[in-house]
């Protein structure tokens, strides 16, 4: 909430006097009013992570990149988006594209392994190369603050959105501006993502 601070100062003799009345004129400063500013949009790359593997990433390292995000999850009806995801990457990851995993439970508890678990899943049946991070809350209190920056226009400065269950896509320029979402049905090899990254 905006607090606004007025301060008012008025200077006279009479004031000064203890107790004692004054016919000379009040003197007064004008009103100054001092606001805080607005929350600010946070930038995409000011973000810093750790991986599933325990190392550091910087997303700064993603300028000049098109960036694909998704929440995962081991035991989803959508899991074997994996494979789309991997064969995506494949054809289309490395120096202009890449995708970005989160694993999360928050979605019928369908993502219950540690990290540990998670990487050797993905590894074991899908063979998993794009980046993977550590698991995180992708909405609630708990949620981690590069999902508060994807679902809130005034983090984003472009829309909100709301994370409806696993494998839900955001879009992201190479920029580093939200471009859109799509929902967790859209395959990641639809022609509505791949189009967009050959533009």
């Amino acid at each position: 909430m905006k607090l606004n601070y007025v301060l008012l100062t008025a200077l006279t003799l009479g004031l000064l006097s203890c107790g004692e009345k004054s016919n000379e004129p009040v003197e007064t400063a004008e009103l100054a009013v001092i606001e805080t500013p607005k929350k600010m949009m946070t930038s995409f790359y000011d973000f810093k992570m750790k991986t599933l593997d325990g190392e550091d990433f910087d997303f700064s390292s993603l300028k000049g990149k098109k960036v694909l995000i998704v929440n995962t999850a081991s035991e989803c009806g959508f899991t074997p988006q994996y494979a789309q995801l991997q064969e995506l990457y494949e054809a289309e990851g490395g120096e202009g594209f890449e995708i970005l995993g989160f694993p999360a439970n928050n979605f019928g508890a369908q993502e219950p392994g540690s990290n540990k678990e998670i990487a050797q899943f993905c590894s074991k049946n899908y063979g998993v190369s794009f980046t993977m991070f550590e698991k995180i809350s992708v909405k609630g209190e708990d949620m981690h603050p590069i999902y508060k920056w994807l679902t809130q226009k005034e983090l984003n400065g472009v829309s909100d959105a709301e994370v409806k269950w696993n494998f839900f896509k955001f879009l992201i320029d190479e920029n580093g501006k939200w471009v859109k979402v799509l929902p967790s049905n859209v395959s990641p090899i639809d022609d509505e993502i791949i189009n967009w990254i050959k533009e």
